[in-house]
């Protein structure tokens, strides 16, 4: 297993690190900033990505997103001292497949990395009172259904300028992303609207309130 830190406490990703590597586990590398992770998570391509919630730069629910934006599809796992609800909520919601404390045992930190490659998504087992909370107060409040519910708000974001009929590349500009991003957001709208084109999920859009002018 492959892994890179996202953390800017430089005593706290050392000891990580020889934690993890007296486990088998190989760090492949480690930032010290949100801005250095997101640089270097390409060209690394761990098995999973470390990542702390509060650095000096961005925080890691912004890094989070970054990286998804980037394509990175490897499992994340939210490293932190916070046990605030909305932290948990927010990165399981942009993708995260773990949320773990940085107070709990080594041995446990090490299995909860092999489930989380293997598939699984774990959160810390003080916090699974938190999420179910927030999972009830989440089905008390939820409005109804629409096509696009299931859209992530980068997916609603881009499924917006496709009702405006604007390529990939346009939107790309638009986004501050590259066309290629698009291409895979792209993908996943019209895997979840479940349609085959453009133009089929751009004239959902028109029908949903998107965009402001109909897509031809």
């Amino acid at each position: 297993m492959r892994v890179l830190l996202i953390d800017d406490h430089t005593l706290f990703r050392l000891g990580l690190k020889s934690l993890l590597e007296r486990s088998g586990i190989q760090v492949a590398a480690a930032a010290s900033t949100g801005k250095e992770g997101l640089e270097i998570a390409a060209e690394t391509k761990p098995d999973v990505i470390l990542l702390d919630m509060r650095m000096p730069d961005m925080d890691g629910i912004e890094v989070l997103r970054r990286l998804r934006e980037q394509g990175i599809a490897s499992p994340i796992t939210m490293l932190t001292t916070s046990n605030e609800e909305r932290d948990l909520v927010e990165s399981l919601r942009n993708g995260a497949q773990g949320y773990l404390l940085k107070d709990m045992d080594p041995e446990d930190l090490v299995k909860a990395l092999r489930s989380i490659v293997a598939g699984e998504t774990v959160v810390a087992p003080q916090l699974a009172g938190t999420l179910a909370r927030a999972l009830q107060s989440k089905e008390a409040v939820e409005e109804p259904s629409t096509p696009l519910s299931e859209l992530t708000p980068r997916e609603t974001e881009i499924l917006e300028h496709l009702a405006e009929g604007q390529s990939n590349k346009v939107i790309g500009r638009a986004l501050g992303i590259t066309d290629g991003t698009v291409k895979l957001h792209v993908k996943a709208i019209l895997r979840k609207l479940k349609v085959r084109s453009r133009v089929e999920a751009a004239v959902i859009a028109v029908e949903q309130g998107l965009g402001r002018r109909r897509a031809p």
